[in-house]
């Protein structure tokens, strides 16, 4: 089993940015497919975007498409969400999660680990 723990989110103004972490211990991430996913207050968890584990496809929603960056530190054994122009709309608890699976990641069901959330806010 791998372990997933998140970091980095907080309070930001909107325009702003913020780093997410997703630090992996009992595998390594690149034996993974990742994904992050987010839940606003009030909403059901979305999908946000994905990363393949050979580095060949990265996806993003449309929501967050060009504002937004998923990369790994295979060094580190750390996955990341780049989140930049912060818009209110963005709030929300950011999940990150992994899988082997390669077909459907953006469907949360495909995932098998899951960190434990870390809170975004976007002021306005």
């Amino acid at each position: 089993q791998v372990q997933l723990v998140e970091s980095g989110g907080g309070l930001v103004q909107a325009g702003g940015s913020l780093r997410l972490s997703c630090a992996a211990s009992g595998g390594t991430l690149n034996s993974y497919n990742m994904g992050w996913f987010r839940q606003a207050p009030g909403k059901e968890r979305e999908f946000v975007g994905c990363s393949r584990w050979s580095g060949d496809l990265t996806y993003y929603e449309d929501s967050v498409k060009g504002r937004f960056t998923i990369s790994r530190d295979n060094a580190k054994n750390t996955a990341y969400l780049q989140m930049n122009s912060l818009k209110p709309e963005d709030t929300a608890v950011y999940y990150c999660a992994a899988t082997k699976s390669t077909y459907g990641l953006g469907n949360e069901g495909r995932y098998d680990y899951w960190g434990q959330g870390t809170q975004v806010t976007v002021s306005s």
